[in-house]
């Protein structure tokens, strides 16, 4: 029976077994081996925290990229937007003021593009409505586009000449004033060219192909559907039967017809010997040789117009699309900045063939 509490004076009993009596040196007590699956455990753990600390990185990287990309997009677009325009918008300037109006025909003109008939339209009745205008003009820079467009602005034109008889209107051709866009320049009072402006092309033209041979080769067949004997009569997968080409050149040709008349009438008796000259063939001149055929009337430019006119104050009246405008000058700028990084070398004898050209 053990004694409770343990008596002080008796040596503690040692359960241990004996040593052995061969082993003459007491044993030495190591330390326990770590388990290799602790140095496991914490190489994941560093892992996850390092894996955590680059996604915490990464998303910040994230935002601040965004919130760079935002105000570089400002920024361009602020400064695009300050020298986008050579003139004065009629929202920041004072239209009682003495001013030429200034409305742009830019690019194709038609129904789903700047260059529209209700905003061009639209824009030429204000300006002639304002009390500050002086002049108006049309600063055309256009290869053409609708009949239908170039015809409602051209009678716009006509009607407020009549309704505004001590405001002239004139029309001044850039780079190029060609089919419905020299359409609409004739109802002007006088048209300013540059001698090498690309002017006139009066005709009308409906682009059509036939793949009828490339389709056989390729196994192809066209199985549309028509009521009616001519609903087809445009289709790419075969030729016009006779009657079908007269009955489109009989509606082109009447389109001709309101295009010469329209010209005609605009330009008066200073076209010079059409017939003769084939003014209505569809053919196009440059500035100089248009004034010399009377389709134009002078050298000059916006510029010019305003010298003459002692018009120093210019208000720009053309309707404006302003993520258009943004986005057509962001790839004017982006291009001009590509270009001029680009430095052409050329041997002499390169450089005065390309002069040339």
């Amino acid at each position: 029976m053990s004694n409770w509490p343990p008596d002080p004076n008796k040596a503690p009993e040692n359960n241990s077994a004996p040593n052995n009596s061969n082993n003459k040196s007491p044993q030495t007590s190591r330390p326990l081996p770590v388990s290799s699956g602790g140095r496991e455990w914490h190489l994941l753990e560093k892992t996850l925290m390092a894996s955590i600390e680059e996604q915490r990185r990464a998303r910040r990287w994230r935002v601040i990229s965004k919130v760079l990309s935002l105000l570089t997009l400002l920024l361009l677009f602020f400064m695009l937007s300050r020298g986008c325009a050579p003139t004065e918008s009629i929202s920041s300037v004072d239209v009682t003021k003495p001013h030429l109006a200034v409305v742009d025909i830019k690019g194709v003109i038609g129904p789903d593009d700047v260059a529209n008939s209700y905003d061009i339209s639209a824009a030429l009745t204000e300006a002639f409505k304002s009390k500050g205008s002086k002049a108006v003009v049309l600063n055309i820079n256009s290869p053409g586009g609708s009949p239908v467009q170039s015809d409602e602005i051209w009678q716009t034109m006509m009607e407020l000449r009549k309704e505004y008889p001590k405001k002239k209107l004139y029309a001044v051709i850039g780079d190029m004033g060609a089919s419905g866009a020299y359409y609409i320049a004739s109802a002007a009072d006088e048209i300013y060219v540059n001698p090498s402006s690309l002017v006139g092309s009066i005709g009308v033209i409906m682009p059509g192909y036939n793949v009828e041979g490339l389709m056989d080769k390729l196994g192809v067949k066209d199985t549309t559907l028509t009521a009616g004997e001519y609903k087809d009569i445009l289709s790419v997968s075969r030729k016009l039967s006779d009657y079908e080409q007269q009955h489109v050149e009989g509606v082109l040709n009447n389109t001709h017809k309101h295009f010469i008349n329209a010209v005609k009438q605009g330009r008066g008796d200073k076209l010079k010997d059409p017939e003769q000259n084939k003014l209505f063939t569809g053919l196009f001149w440059t500035g100089e040789q248009a004034i010399d055929l009377g389709l134009a009337d002078k050298k000059g430019s916006l510029m010019t117009l305003e010298k003459e006119l002692k018009l120093d104050n210019v208000v720009d009246y053309t309707p404006v699309d302003p993520m258009r405008m943004f986005l057509n000058n962001f790839a004017l700028q982006l291009g001009s900045g590509i270009g001029s990084s680009v430095e052409l070398k050329l041997l002499p004898e390169e450089q005065t063939s390309a002069e040339m050209r």
